[in-house]
C-alpha cells in the first residue's frame, strides 16, 4: 500500500490507497508525536479497573471479539483486500480465519494459561512452606504492527495483552491504517471499556515515540532497522520488549521429498503476500540429485501464477507495497545476476489497468551463493533463490547462516530425520513438509531465534509474556523459619547433614542419617519453638 501523510497545516492525515490501482480508499488522522505520552496516560487511567476483573470474565470479551470478526467477515475482507492488494482467498486464510481462531483459543484456554500455578518447595529448606505463581498485568502495553501482518497478528497480540489485564496503545503500520481502524471497530463491538485500547497512527517515528512513552512493555513487529531502534529505546528505559524483525526463511528439500508437494509449498510460502508475508520463504536448499527437476517444476509453477489486481478473481499474486520496494527487489536480483546467478523467470511487470512499477512477477533464481546480498538481506518480494547442496549437513549449515532466523521448513519422507534436522536448525519455528507464512497455528508461539528477534507472541508463551510472574508463598504463622538464625554449631551441622542426604552416593546418605538424625530433630524442635540443646 502506498501510504502518505498530507501537508495540511491543520491536521496531518495518512492516506490509504489501493496499491494495485492507486485508488484513494480513505484516510485517518495522524497522531502528533508530542501527544503519544498523553494517549498512553489516558489508557493508564482506565486499565486498573479492567485489571480488577477475573481472567475468565475478561475472556468473555475475547469471544465477543471473535464474533465481531465473524459478523463483519465480508466487510473486513473487502477492506483488507483493497488496502493490502492481496487476493481475497489469501486474506481470508492468512488474516481473518487465524484471527478468529486465536481469539476463540484465548477465550477458551486463557484462564487456564494465566491461572495461578503451584510451585513445589524443598522440604529440606522449608518444612511447611507453600508457594504459587500468580500472573499480574504490566499496566499499558504498546503494540506496534507491521504492514505485512495487518490484522491477525496485532489483534492476537492485543487480545493477549487485554486478557492479562493490561491496557493497550496500538500503532498500526501506516500502510495498514484502515486495517487498524477495523481492529478498533472489532474491539468496540466487543463492548470493551472505552479508552482501554487507543490507536496512534503514524510512521516509524510514532513507533519510536511509543517505545519512549510511559508504556510498560512493547510488542513490536516490523522491519529490522526500526525494530532495533524501538528495542533500544525500550531497554534504555528498563522496559520489557518483544521484537519480531521478520525473517529470511529457509526451505530444505531432501532427496526423498515428495517433489510436487515441495514445489507447491515453495510457491505458496514464497509468494504469499507477494512475498512480503511474515515468514515467507526466500532461500531454498535442494539436494543436488533432484535440483534440476525441482527448479524446472518451480519455474513452470511460478510462470503459471497470475499477477494483477486482486479485484480480478484470477489473480494469485498482487502488487508490492510500493514502487520503492519493487526497486529494492529488482536491485537485489540484478546484483545477483551480475555476480553469476541465473534468472529463470520473473521480474517487474505492469498488468493491464494497474499502476506501473508496483508489481513483480514471481522470480526463480539459481546459481546463487551466500556471498551475494540476495542471500543475506531480506527481499520482501516473490523471489525464490535456489541452491543445490551435496549433503544434509551442508543444507543445515547454509540455512543457519542468516541473521534473520524466523522460520524454516524441511521436506522429506523420513519423519525421524526431519525431526533431527529441525532440532539443528536455528529458527524460531520449524515446519516439516509445510511452511506457514503467517501465525496460523495460533496455539503455538510465534517468534524468531537468537539475533532475529526477542521474545514470543501468541500461544501459551505469548499469553504469559503479557503478564508478570509473581511468586507468593505461605508459612504457618506460629512456626519459625527452618534456617533462621541464630547461626550456630547446630545450624551448621544440620546444613552439612542435609547436603550429604542429597548426595548421589548411597553410602553418603546412610552415613548422614546415622550421624545427623539427632541434629535434624533438634533443628526441627527449634522451628516449633521448643528448646533444643546443642
Amino acid at each position: 500500500m502506498s501510504a502518505t501523510v498530507s501537508e495540511s497545516p491543520q491536521a496531518s492525515r495518512i492516506a490509504s490507497r489501493n496499491p494495485a490501482t492507486g485508488e484513494l480508499l480513505g484516510s485517518v488522522e495522524a497522531t502528533p508525536r508530542e501527544q503519544i505520552a498523553d494517549v498512553v496516560a489516558a489508557v493508564a487511567m482506565v486499565q486498573p479497573l479492567w485489571a480488577l476483573l477475573r481472567v475468565k470474565d475478561r475472556a468473555r470479551y475475547m469471544r465477543r471479539m471473535a464474533q465481531a470478526v465473524i459478523d463483519d467477515f465480508d466487510e473486513l475482507l473487502g477492506v483488507l483486500v483493497r488496502e493490502q492488494g492481496r487476493p481475497a482467498g489469501e486474506v481470508a486464510a492468512l488474516e481473518l480465519l487465524p484471527a478468529i481462531d486465536a481469539l476463540l483459543w484465548i477465550a477458551d484456554e486463557g484462564a487456564r494459561v494465566l491461572g495461578p500455578r503451584s510451585v513445589r518447595t524443598s522440604r529440606a529448606l522449608a518444612l511447611a512452606k507453600r508457594a504459587r505463581l500468580a500472573y499480574e498485568p504490566y499496566g499499558v502495553v504498546g503494540v506496534i504492527g507491521a504492514g505485512s501482518a495487518p490484522f491477525a497478528q496485532p489483534l492476537g497480540q492485543i487480545a493477549g495483552a487485554l486478557l492479562a489485564g493490561n491496557g493497550v496503545t496500538f500503532k498500526p503500520a501506516a500502510r495498514a491504517a484502515l486495517a487498524g481502524e477495523r481492529i478498533s471497530r472489532v474491539l468496540a463491538r466487543a463492548g470493551l471499556p472505552e479508552g482501554l485500547v487507543r490507536i496512534a497512527h503514524g510512521g516509524a517515528e510514532i513507533g519510536v515515540a511509543l517505545a519512549q512513552a510511559p508504556v510498560d512493555k512493547i510488542l513490536f513487529t516490523g522491519s529490522p532497522a526500526v525494530g532495533r531502534i524501538v528495542a533500544g529505546a525500550g531497554v534504555e528505559r528498563e522496559k520489557e520488549v518483544a521484537v519480531e524483525l521478520g525473517g529470511k526463511d529457509a526451505m530444505l528439500v531432501l532427496a526423498d521429498a515428495h517433489l510436487p508437494r515441495a514445489v507447491a509449498g515453495a510457491l505458496w510460502a514464497g509468494c504469499a503476500g507477494a512475498g512480503q508475508a511474515r515468514g515467507a520463504i526466500e532461500r531454498v536448499y535442494v539436494a543436488r540429485e533432484i535440483h534440476d527437476r525441482f527448479v524446472g517444476a518451480l519455474v513452470a509453477g511460478a510462470e503459471a501464477l497470475v499477477v494483477g489486481d486482486p479485484a480480478d478473481a484470477r489473480t494469485q499474486v498482487g502488487p508490492l507495497a510500493s514502487a520503492r520496494r519493487v526497486e529494492h527487489v529488482d536491485e537485489l536480483v540484478q546484483e545477483a545476476l551480475a555476480q553469476g546467478a541465473r534468472l529463470h523467470c520473473g521480474g517487474p511487470v505492469t498488468p493491464p489497468g494497474c499502476q506501473p512499477r508496483c508489481f513483480y512477477a514471481p522470480a526463480v533464481l539459481s546459481g546463487v551463493t551466500h556471498s551475494m546480498r540476495i542471500m543475506r538481506d531480506p527481499i520482501d518480494g516473490p523471489v525464490l533463490a535456489v541452491v543445490a547442496v551435496d549433503s544434509v549437513k551442508d543444507a543445515i549449515a547454509l540455512a543457519n547462516d542468516s541473521d534473520f532466523a524466523l522460520g524454516a521448513s524441511v521436506w522429506t519422507d523420513d519423519r525421524y530425520q526431519a525431526q533431527r534436522i529441525a532440532r539443528e536448525l536455528r529458527a524460531g519455528m520449524v515446519w516439516l513438509n509445510d511452511h506457514l507464512p503467517s501465525p496460523t497455528v495460533s496455539r503455538g508461539p510465534w517468534g524468531a531465534a537468537a539475533r532475529g528477534g526477542l521474545g514470543r507472541t501468541l500461544g501459551e508463551a505469548g499469553l504469559r509474556a503479557c503478564a508478570q510472574e509473581k511468586l507468593i508463598t505461605w508459612d504457618p504463622p506460629a512456626m519459625r523459619g527452618l534456617w533462621w538464625g541464630p547461626y550456630d554449631e547446630l545450624s551448621a551441622r544440620a546444613a552439612r547433614t542435609v547436603a550429604k542426604l542429597r548426595s548421589a552416593r548411597e553410602s553418603d546418605r546412610e552415613r548422614a542419617w546415622r550421624r545427623g538424625a539427632l541434629t535434624l530433630a533438634r533443628l526441627s524442635a527449634r522451628v516449633l519453638g521448643r528448646r533444643a540443646d546443642k
